[in-house]
């Protein structure tokens, strides 16, 4: 089904090609064409300099001979831009990402012609929200011990452990060197120099994970290479990954081996000095701190998780049944800031992020919903962000990755995550909204486990 709308003097017809998306046709009329280069070559022809002429006095029809394509391409460009624009806001479409179309060499703009493209994109799906008053939920209630903060320091210690370099390698060390994927047609996808793998350790069998993918023989491929070694990889592309051209695809790795390093745990006392502590009991009452306040952040994401069951299960609305590459990116992007702010390592970041992306289609498109049913969520509560919350909530992934707030906040710019931050705020704040309406009731955390149990038999 096509609906047909005008928006100034275009003509924009709008498609229905698939859940949450839809390709717009749009066509300019010759009499814009003709004016938006006329508008080009008079402002080329104030600021081009021709040999014989004073600046802004050489002919138009000379500037036009010798500029004509720089010109064609730059109205073309402006054309292109100004009715896409024009197109979404007259249409009032609700666009997530990037459009997608061939707008280079495909689109041809002539003098007295129209100029006629193509896009498709990415659209909010429109929904009811069930009840959202009223919900029942559990709180369990999570106590630290002390095995709990003992296994945290050995983590700690681990974590501020010194690299020893190794003639060869052993189970569990960890490789550092060259790493290029290329699919069966021979594309490149990555050229990584200073690339990690970890051996798989024998209480992990072969499966590891390399350039981001999980790899079930990891270990029986890559073996005990020495430095200077290369290993060769195969496996096949998860559907869900963020690279259209990864997904699903025959994937070979080469991994030159330049070092093999095994982490020694720093000794205790060396911690507890350096953390600033005259005692070991000093060291661990903060270790313990820090563990009670994340249990905190643990026990408000179980409460958000059966908010979120409540929602998914109680909204209707079609999803595509392909993620594309921007919805698969956000879904990992949302998922890594949110595991950041649970407090798990780096490296227990990536591992998770790594499953998610092997994870089965039904499990993408979950999350999908749940980016959908979230932002309706916010907005029927009126939810903001400011830039005090973003700047508290950074300061909090900093201290719990021992981390300056400045050095995480320049690495969340340069890696373009900010963003995610602002909606995974936007996103807890949706949910303590629902929860500020539900029945919320304290229950011990072996009760909470067999009652999630009981649910699934």
């Amino acid at each position: 089904m096509a609906d047909t709308a005008t928006a100034t003097a275009n003509d924009v017809t709008i498609t229905d090609v698939g859940p949450s998306r839809k390709k717009l046709a749009i066509t300019i009329p010759p009499d814009a064409v003709e004016a938006k280069i006329g508008e080009s070559i008079e402002t080329l022809a104030v600021e081009a300099a021709m040999p014989g002429f004073r600046k802004g006095h050489a002919p138009r029809a000379l500037i036009e001979r010798k500029f004509g394509d720089v010109v064609r391409n730059e109205a073309k460009n402006q054309l292109i831009a100004e009715a896409y624009s024009s197109a979404i806001e007259d249409n009032k479409l609700r666009v997530l990402g990037n459009p997608v179309g061939k707008l280079g060499d495909e689109v041809v703009l002539e003098k007295g012609k129209p100029l006629t493209f193509e896009v498709e994109i990415e659209v909010m799906p429109e929904f009811e929200l069930p009840e959202l008053e009223g919900l029942d939920v559990d709180k369990p209630v999570i106590e630290v011990t002390d095995e709990m903060v003992d296994k945290e320091v050995d983590k700690i210690l681990i974590n501020e452990g010194t690299l020893e370099e190794l003639e060869k390698p052993a189970k569990g060390d960890y490789l550092t060197g060259h790493a290029v994927m290329v699919d069966a047609e021979g594309t490149e996808h990555y050229n990584i120099e200073g690339a990690v793998i970890q051996i798989p350790t024998k209480e992990a069998g072969t499966k590891g994970m390399i350039l981001g993918l999980l790899v079930d023989d990891l270990g029986k491929q890559v073996g005990l290479p020495k430095p200077g070694e290369t290993v060769t990889v195969t496996t096949r592309g998860p559907e869900q990954h963020e690279l259209e051209g990864v997904r699903g695809a025959d994937l070979t790795i080469t991994f030159r081996v330049d070092r093999a390093d095994r982490i020694i745990p720093a000794k205790l006392d060396e911690i507890v000095t350096r953390f600033g502590f005259e005692i070991e009991d000093e060291f661990r009452n903060a270790v313990r701190t820090r563990m009670e306040n994340r249990v905190q952040i643990e026990q408000m994401n179980v409460m958000h998780q059966q908010v979120a069951n409540h929602l998914l299960a109680n909204t209707e609305f079609e999803l595509p049944e392909r993620l594309t590459a921007g919805q698969a990116a956000r879904i990992l992007e949302r998922k890594r800031v949110e595991l950041m702010h649970q407090g798990l390592e780096p490296r227990e970041v990536e591992q998770h992020i790594a499953e998610l992306r092997t994870a089965s289609t039904s499990a993408a498109q979950r999350e999908l919903k749940l980016f959908f049913v979230l932002n309706a969520v916010a907005e029927k509560f009126a939810v903001t962000v400011n830039e005090g919350e973003v700047n508290g909530r950074i300061a909090q992934l900093a201290a719990s990755h021992q981390q300056r707030p400045e050095a995480l906040r320049q690495e969340l710019i340069r890696t373009n995550r900010i963003g995610t931050v602002v909606q995974q705020i936007r996103e807890h704040k949706a949910m303590a909204a629902v929860l500020d309406k539900a029945k919320i009731t304290e229950i011990s955390a072996d009760d909470f486990n067999k009652k999630q149990d009981n649910k699934k038999t």
